[in-house]
C-alpha cells in the first residue's frame, strides 16, 4: 500500500479528510492503509477508494499522471463524498460543540456503529453495554480516568510519562495497575489464590448496592411526604421545583 500512501500525500488528501469520505474512524482507516492488499478491504469502502481516484482496480495506481486537474477532480468528488457522508450527519447534530469536540465525538460514534454492526456476538454487544456503564460512571470516582489513561499508554497512544490528571495519584495508581497487570499476565495470578480477594470484593458490592437500594428507599419516603404536605398527588413540570425543595427540606430536619 506503499504506492496508495505516496498518490494520497501527492494528492493532499488528509487521513482525516478520507475517514469521512469512506465513512470509518480515523484508526480504522490507519488498519485499512496496514493492509497490503486492498482487496481484503470491506467490499463497500475500497470500490469508494476507487471511485474516489477514479481507477478500476489498484494496479491502476502505478501509471497515474497526477496533474493539477487531476487534483482538482479528486477534490470535488472527495468534498461531496465527505459532504453526503454519515459523519456530516453527524456533526451537523453537534452544533455546540467546538470542532476538535465534534470531531471526536463523531469518531467514537463512527466506531462504535462499526464494531457493533460487523460483529454481532453477546461478548461485543456486552462490551460496549459496560463501557456504557463505564461512561455513565466516569465522575464519580477519579480512578475510572486514570484507567482510561493507563490503558492508552499501554496501547501507546500516549507516552508513559505524560499526566493529564493529579500528577502523584494517576502516577502511583499507574504503577499500581502496572504490578496487578504483570502478576495476572505471569500465570501465578490463579483463582484458587484470589478467592478470599474476590470474596471481599463481592461483599463490598453487595454492602454499596444495599447503600444505594437504602438511600433509594429514603427518598422515596422523602418524596412521599413532600407531596403530601405540599397537597400534590405527583411531581410535575410546574411543581417540580416545589417539590425537589420540600424533599431536600425533610431530608435537613434528620441531620
Amino acid at each position: 500500500m506503499k504506492e496508495l500512501n505516496k498518490v494520497l500525500t501527492e494528492l493532499g488528501i488528509s487521513k482525516v479528510r478520507l475517514a469521512k469520505y469512506l465513512g470509518v474512524s480515523r484508526q480504522m482507516l490507519y488498519n485499512y492503509l496496514a493492509i497490503d492488499d486492498i482487496n481484503n478491504w470491506p467490499k463497500e469502502k475500497a470500490a469508494k477508494l476507487l471511485s474516489l481516484l477514479n481507477i478500476e482496480n489498484i494496479e491502476e495506481l502505478s501509471s497515474l499522471k497526477i496533474n493539477g486537474e487531476y487534483i482538482i477532480e479528486v477534490e470535488s468528488r472527495l468534498n461531496e463524498g465527505v459532504k453526503d457522508s454519515s459523519n456530516k450527519e453527524i456533526i451537523a447534530d453537534l452544533k455546540g460543540f467546538n470542532k476538535k469536540e465534534q470531531e471526536l465525538l463523531s469518531d467514537i460514534i463512527t466506531l462504535l456503529k462499526e464494531k457493533l454492526s460487523s460483529d454481532k456476538t453477546k461478548d461485543t454487544y456486552n462490551t460496549y453495554l459496560y463501557l456504557y456503564h463505564f461512561l455513565q460512571s466516569i465522575d464519580t470516582n477519579e480512578e475510572l480516568k486514570y484507567i482510561l489513561g493507563y490503558v492508552s499508554k499501554s496501547l501507546g497512544f500516549i507516552p508513559a510519562n505524560d499526566f493529564v490528571f493529579n500528577n502523584d495519584k494517576q502516577f502511583i495508581f499507574e504503577s499500581i495497575l502496572y504490578r496487578a497487570m504483570a502478576l495476572y499476565n505471569s500465570g501465578n495470578a490463579s483463582k484458587t489464590k484470589l478467592a478470599v480477594a474476590h470474596k471481599q470484593f463481592e461483599e463490598d458490592i453487595e454492602h454499596k448496592n444495599e447503600e444505594k437500594l437504602s438511600r433509594t428507599q429514603e427518598l422515596n419516603t422523602a418524596k412521599i411526604q413532600a407531596l403530601k404536605e405540599l397537597g400534590y398527588v405527583e411531581i410535575s413540570e410546574d411543581n417540580a421545583s416545589e417539590v425537589l425543595d420540600k424533599i431536600a427540606e425533610i431530608q435537613s430536619r434528620k441531620i
